[in-house]
């Protein structure tokens, strides 16, 4: 009998023209492989919408707030479906940036030097010596990141802005030179590495998701050692947390230190646009877009 499978997909968060275009593709994929696909874009009625979809399955399309921070798993939990990716736990740690990064260091990381400050306190203020990474605590899709370079005499004036609304924490890190790395764990097999090379000043939102916005180098041209550790420190990450099905893990690789890898962040629901590198790596290590789909929709299980 074919399953019925809700897709959820655009959302209230910052990232939902994202959201929107990775749940249009996996619910294409899907339709492909022959499941019975409802697209739902949620609202605060969420319950009410999968109580009238009646989908055997749910595929957790969403990003940024309200989509992978623990909220939405929640009302997930309670359907009692089987749903995609991390449970309650590792969504809300892990969309929390400098906690995770508490844990992560436990387990071995090396996390970039951090403090969470109030945005209108960042604002007025360097809350720490130049070169730092100013960001909100909580998203994702790098909205809202600045680069304050050394010799800045003031930090971003947006971060005070009355339109704000990325949320009243921010992180303050310190900047980590070197190239951008990033590492796919699905299930329990780190995928592959890939470098970023972004077009723009850095990774930021135009760089991932606009077309032509950086290059993706796969396999990254770098030490094997490097390699493996990187993958070794994803799959740690994906576990010490507690994340399910597929994840990605973000690094510095600064070539001049002795210990050279940054762990960034570990992302619990990796963009599925064309131009994300989840999808990339997985094809690259001989999954198709639409067979990545359909293992995580068959990977789906609750309690998560």
């Amino acid at each position: 009998m074919t399953k019925r499978i809700a897709v959820l997909l655009g959302g209230m968060s910052a990232e939902r023209p994202v959201s929107l275009v990775s749940g249009k593709a996996c619910a294409e994929a899907l339709r492909r492989k022959g499941w019975d696909v409802v697209e739902i874009d949620p609202t605060r009625e969420l319950a009410r919408q999968l109580a009238e979809a009646a989908p055997d399955v749910v595929f957790n399309a969403l990003h940024g707030e309200w989509g992978e921070d623990g909220k939405v798993q929640g009302i997930l939990e309670h359907y009692g479906a089987p749903y995609t990716h991390s449970g309650v736990l590792a969504s809300a740690l892990a969309m929390d940036k400098q906690r995770a990064k508490a844990v992560l260091e436990v387990f071995g990381a090396k996390c970039p030097e951090g403090k969470l400050v109030d945005r209108f306190e960042a604002a007025r203020e360097h809350a720490m010596a130049p070169p730092y990474v100013a960001k909100p605590n909580a998203q994702g899709s790098s909205v809202g990141v600045f680069i304050v370079p050394e010799g800045s005499n003031r930090p971003p004036a947006e971060l005070a802005d009355p339109d704000w609304e990325l949320g009243s924490e921010i992180l303050i890190e310190k900047f980590i030179p070197g190239r951008e790395l990033t590492v796919a764990v699905l299930g329990d097999r780190a995928l592959a590495v890939t470098e970023i090379i972004p077009k723009t000043r850095f990774y930021d939102y135009e760089a991932k998701y606009a077309a032509g916005g950086s290059l993706h180098e796969i396999p990254a041209r770098i030490p094997m050692a490097v390699e493996e550790e990187a993958k070794r420190l994803a799959l740690i990450a994906h576990q010490a947390m507690g994340c399910r099905g597929l994840t990605r893990s973000d690094f510095r690789y600064d070539e001049s230190a002795s210990d050279p890898l940054w762990l960034l962040e570990i992302n619990t629901q990796p963009g599925m646009t064309p131009t994300s590198l989840a999808p990339e790596q997985a094809a690259w290590s001989g999954i198709g877009f639409d067979d990545l789909v359909q293992w995580m929709a068959e990977d789906a299980s609750c309690p998560r």
